[in-house]
């Protein structure tokens, strides 16, 4: 790592009503609820759609998601990251394999532990890692090691953060594979001589009705908006434009006709 680098917290995440969050969070929010009725002897009534939502069942899932993560970080470390750890470095006594569990452990907590570090997104830097007496390797004390690594990062950013999901290299050159968006074929609602659809706005999500004449020119029924010769489709409600040229082909095949 470098001081730029960041490891994010071991924070076991769950899905409960279609939302994604903290499985620490869910436990910590039941216990403050426990804490307020134990302190004052009433349920707060905004609390029990909460309550009745939620089965022991998640809950126990819940615990399990916890104690499964700080398990796999625990076994990964002791494994891994203190492979070649021998000696302690404090006494020079031999490190036997309940010692790197232990210390593992203590990581692992450390880790897992949400009061700390509060949200799934938090950087945990190297300032924190030398905190926990980590031994990381700092990159950055070897100037061509940080550049190529830097270097390298970039050029990732540049392939992977696009539409390309695979590439060919040699000495002499470099092939790239592609894939353009997948665009949903819209509902139409067919009538003799035109068809209706409902396209999203890419920016503000709002819904907007569009009517494509099919074979000639057709009176425009109230709140459509013609299906734009250039597929330029403007939003009436943000201004921001949307590429309807993958829907032409799509309608026109289903319709058997052309848009006009």
């Amino acid at each position: 790592m470098e001081p730029a680098s960041a490891l994010g917290p071991i924070d076991a995440q769950m899905t409960w009503q279609g939302k994604v969050f903290s499985a620490d969070a869910l436990l910590e929010g039941l216990e403050q609820i426990k804490k307020e009725v134990q302190a004052t002897g009433i349920l707060n009534k905004a609390y029990i759609p909460i309550l009745q939502g939620l089965s022991p069942g998640e809950l126990q899932e819940a615990e399990n998601g916890l104690n499964f993560a700080k398990e796999l970080v625990t076994r990964w470390l002791a494994t891994y990251k203190f492979k070649n750890w021998r000696v302690h470095s404090s006494t020079g006594k031999p490190v036997t394999e309940e010692d790197k569990t232990a210390r593992a452990n203590e990581i692992a907590s450390i880790l897992c532990d949400h009061q700390r570090w509060r949200t799934h997104g938090r950087s945990i830097k190297l300032d924190d890692l030398n905190e926990m007496r980590l031994r990381v390797n700092d990159y950055s004390n070897e100037p061509e090691l940080a550049d190529a690594i830097r270097r390298y990062h970039v050029l990732l950013q540049m392939t992977y953060a696009s539409n390309i999901y695979k590439v060919f290299e040699t000495p002499e050159s470099q092939i790239y594979r592609g894939m353009g968006p997948i665009v949903p074929t819209p509902q139409l609602i067919q009538q003799a001589n035109t068809a209706t659809l409902e396209v999203p706005c890419g920016t503000c999500k709002a819904m907007i009705k569009i009517q494509a004449n099919l074979g000639g020119l057709q009176p425009l029924q109230k709140g459509y908006l013609p299906f734009p010769h250039d597929n330029k489709l403007r939003c009436p409600k943000c201004g921001a434009e949307t590429d309807l040229t993958p829907f032409r082909p799509q309608i026109e095949a289903q319709t058997k006709k052309r848009i006009v």
